[in-house]
């Protein structure tokens, strides 16, 4: 399958090794040297191809279209993009596409940050099917201070640096992350794996109302694939609120139809953090593997004082399954740090072993009254091969983003005939479409999880060595159960 870029609009011009920067210049044969200086240049609606090639030094996107300009490499992936610092930055651009390049520091010793997309004047900015990887620097993509309106849609995310993220999603607004892959590999780049990077989206606010905006909000992570941790034992694949703030640090954060693997065997925190935030959804996700961690399913959490306690985080239609039976703890969760939460009609799986509880902590299996207790039938995690960019195609045998995202799908998060997921979600709390963008049934039951197996498909055959109990008849669900705690009064 080849990458589908999306159709070139307005007038089309080039950008190559051999080019040269003169207002004269950029047609098919005299292009321009930069990227940076094409985006001074083209009028509004145009579309720059950048012909293969390593084009070093910073790219600056700072300039607005109303209509939008598209910035695309001519060939997917063959046009590298490298600097010694920041690789790409936009800090006031708007209507501006990135997309099909391999993008990343050059090597140790390089300054912070490979993107960065910030300020108030930057909005409506799309990073799509890009290779982003390999900061020896800080974050890989960091969205903050202030911007609205960023489309990150499927990319491919591996190796950030220390303490920090494949994306930093800090006091903005209106952001939506789509579509993408997101793994470490440390040894594939050749560096070594210190066990110490952070998770792979944060989701937070770290300056207060400095910047207009007090808390983030509006932000949605859909339709993504996480494997392969290789981070930190204090963090997991998502983590909403980081920097115990007195303000909510998220506010209206939605994770939907993800797929989270377990297939590494650095053990993390927890696969989803919500801390010291309010209005979470997350419904929909399959996490499953072995997933070694603190709390296989969620860490509810606040730093009191300054934080305030989580406020109306909810769980629907989620499938937690590690079929090797070796789930420890569920979930990691105070009671005294979240005032509310709802956990409503999720399954869950531990090879046939019961699910672990601990009655000290705020969140057990007993809270989810219509819990489906079953074997997803998912396919073993066996001989997966990280899809890193390799060449001229990836490192799975892929020769698109795309294709490596519906293998991974498909062979890992597909439930496969008889399973105890299907037709067991609730409608009205599941998306319209699932992590492959296919449609969901309204106004019959759906599946839970991620992947909805679609009418007149058959899902993809079970390795033998898949347990495959069948899940216990469930009564028909009844609402789910909502717990609400009172904060603590603080002195």
């Amino acid at each position: 399958m080849a990458a589908q870029p999306t159709a070139a609009q307005g007038a089309t011009f080039y950008v190559a090794t051999n080019g040269s920067d003169l207002p004269a210049n950029g047609s098919a044969a005299a292009p321009w040297a930069s990227i940076g200086y094409a985006i001074t240049r083209v009028p509004d609606g145009s579309t720059i191809l950048v012909r293969p090639g390593t084009y070093s030094g910073r790219v600056r996107l700072d300039r607005s279209f109303s209509q939008g300009v598209t910035v695309r490499s001519e060939t997917p992936y063959q046009a590298r993009l490298r600097h010694t610092d920041q690789v790409v930055s936009i800090y006031n651009g708007q209507g501006i596409t990135l997309e099909g390049f391999d993008i990343a520091h050059s090597g140790p010793g390089a300054g912070a940050l490979v993107i960065q997309i910030q300020s108030a004047t930057t909005s409506r900015i799309t990073l799509r099917n890009n290779v982003l990887h390999d900061s020896y620097n800080n974050d890989i993509l960091k969205i903050n201070n202030g911007t609205s309106n960023i489309t990150v849609s499927g990319n491919i995310f591996y190796n950030q640096t220390g303490s920090d993220e494949h994306i930093d999603i800090n006091s903005v607004t209106d952001v939506i992350v789509q579509n993408n892959i997101f793994f470490n590999d440390f040894a594939g780049s050749g560096r070594s794996n210190g066990n110490n990077t952070s998770a792979f989206v944060v989701i937070k606010d770290s300056n207060g109302n400095s910047d207009g905006v007090l808390g983030s909000k509006n932000i949605t992570l859909r339709r993504n694939i996480f494997l392969n941790w290789e981070g930190g034992l204090g963090h997991g694949f998502v983590q909403i609120g980081e920097d115990a703030t007195a303000n909510y640090e998220a506010d209206g954060v939605l994770l939907e139809n993800n797929l989270m693997l377990g297939n590494g065997a650095n053990p993390m925190r927890s696969s989803v953090a919500v801390m010291g935030s309010s209005n979470v959804t997350v419904r929909n996700n399959t996490v499953s593997g072995d997933l070694p961690s603190s709390a296989f399913a969620m860490r509810l959490y606040a730093i009191m004082p300054p934080n305030q306690p989580n406020n109306n985080v909810r769980f629907f239609n989620n499938i937690w399954s590690d079929p090797g039976s070796t789930m420890g703890t569920f979930s990691d969760s105070p009671p005294s740090q979240t005032a509310s939460f709802t956990l409503n009609n999720n399954l869950y799986w531990n090879g046939g072993q019961p699910i672990p509880t601990d009655q000290t902590d705020l969140v057990n299996l007993d809270d989810d009254a219509a819990r489906v207790v079953g074997d997803p039938l998912l396919g073993s995690q066996a001989g997966l091969v990280l899809p890193r960019l390799s060449g001229a195609q990836f490192a799975d045998g892929s020769t698109s983003i795309r294709q490596a995202f519906e293998r991974l799908a498909t062979s890992y998060g597909t439930p496969g005939a008889g399973s105890a997921a299907i037709d067991r979600g609730l409608p009205a709390d599941s998306p319209t479409d699932d992590l492959l963008g296919n449609p969901r049934p309204r106004g019959s039951a759906a599946d839970l999880g991620a992947v909805e197996v679609q009418q007149g498909t058959q899902p993809p055959p079970q390795p033998t060595a898949q347990p495959t109990a069948q899940p216990t008849a469930q009564p028909t669900p009844p609402a789910g159960r909502v717990r609400v705690f009172l904060p603590l009064v603080r002195r």
